[in-house]
């Protein structure tokens, strides 16, 4: 018996974050990804859910984090379905490529730490769990997430993570904005530190530090926003493939964001 379905539209929200519309939208893009075509893998046999309650299932696993023996019986499929689904349509819900864009357009950057179980990437971090580094810029004029670095080890920092986990090449030619930590990156704009001697800055670079940190702000309420997934709080899948949870997520969130 199938609990959840996306001809309900009550259901679409609490999941997605999306207006049954903006939902209507996000599944014809899968469908134009090729999601309408692919089977389970094995020639001539279909799934047993139609594409929205494909894409649905995808969503509320990313929302609530439920186990596959869980998410599956709420979709009425088995947890090896449910497993499949979310393999196959979960790099079709990613983040699209950044079109061109304004050489002036600001982009603020922020790392955030994914607590990850695949030990294979993830390394003890300050958050006292194995995790993973994570690297999202967003515009700032819309506050809408337009690159996603490598998810790199949680033990490194930000700095670092910057330039290794490639998010600095999709950004650049492009003023990035970012808190103190992304020190040792010259093209990043950081606020002002103080004076080695311990002394108060001047009034001018105050007022430019309050200025950056009411600016820069947008990315951390961002990454709230993108952690109400709470997938990105305990990932418990392979850790390659963060960045496809991750991007799609995003997209979710650019969608319900741009209305």
């Amino acid at each position: 018996m199938q609990v959840i379905s996306a001809a309900r539209p009550e259901w679409i929200f609490p999941f997605t974050g999306l207006q049954p519309a903006q939902f209507r939208r996000l599944v014809r893009l899968v469908a134009e990804r090729g999601g309408d075509t692919i089977a389970d893998g094995r020639p001539g046999r279909q799934w047993a859910l139609d594409l929205p309650d494909r894409v649905l299932l995808v969503a509320a696993y990313w929302r609530t984090n439920l186990t596959m023996r869980q998410i599956g019986p709420l979709f009425g499929v088995s947890h090896s379905a449910a497993h499949r689904v979310i393999d196959t349509l979960g790099p079709l819900l990613a983040l699209a490529p950044a079109r061109r864009r304004p050489v002036d357009q600001i982009a603020i950057v922020d790392g955030t730490l994914i607590p990850t179980r695949d030990h294979r990437l993830a390394a003890p971090s300050k958050n006292y769990r194995y995790s993973t580094n994570l690297q999202v810029a967003i515009d700032a004029s819309t506050r809408l997430v337009i690159a996603l670095g490598d998810p790199q080890p949680g033990n490194r920092n930000d700095t670092i993570v910057y330039r290794t986990s490639g998010i600095d090449q999709k950004l650049a030619g492009r003023p990035v904005m970012a808190d103190g930590g992304y020190r040792g990156n010259p093209e990043v704009i950081i606020p002002y530190r103080k004076p080695h001697d311990g002394s108060e800055l001047p009034d001018w670079k105050a007022d430019l530090n309050t200025q950056h940190r009411t600016v820069r702000a947008q990315v951390e309420h961002a990454l709230a926003r993108l952690k109400c997934f709470k997938i990105l709080r305990d990932y418990r899948r392979a850790a390659s493939t963060l960045t496809d949870t991750a991007s799609g997520i995003a997209n979710l969130h650019n969608i319900a964001l741009a209305g």
